[in-house]
């Protein structure tokens, strides 16, 4: 046990010689004059709303990526579809046509489902 305390107590005091040599402060390779800060510094301070989150004045300008008449042409034709709009109970005694791919067939040519 005294062996193994002694070991311990050279190793110890043998990591400890081995310090840091203290070279002062180190600059960065990427560090701005003092200058060159103070004058980022007064144009930001200086640009219109700084303070202010993105949003709270209104909203972002749009521009469209889609043509005025593809749009229209995309929104006739939906309004067209035959079961726009349209439930079972919408009229009487009437039949929906869904342009869906039924649910139940879908389900059934799934192998190792539980449907």
């Amino acid at each position: 046990m005294r062996k193994t305390f002694g070991l311990l107590a050279i190793l110890a005091l043998a990591g400890a010689a081995h310090a840091e040599t203290y070279d002062g402060v180190h600059q960065g390779p990427g560090l701005l004059a003092r200058s060159d800060v103070a004058a980022q510094a007064v144009t930001t301070a200086h640009a219109p709303d700084q303070n202010v989150t993105r949003g709270s004045r209104g909203p972002d300008p749009f521009t469209s990526t889609v043509s005025r008449e593809a749009m229209r042409q995309a929104a006739v034709e939906t309004a067209r579809a035959p079961d726009q709009n349209v439930v079972s109970g919408s009229r009487v005694n009437s039949v929906v046509i869904s342009t869906m791919p039924p649910v139940r067939a879908a389900a059934e040519g799934a192998t190792g489902t539980r449907l």
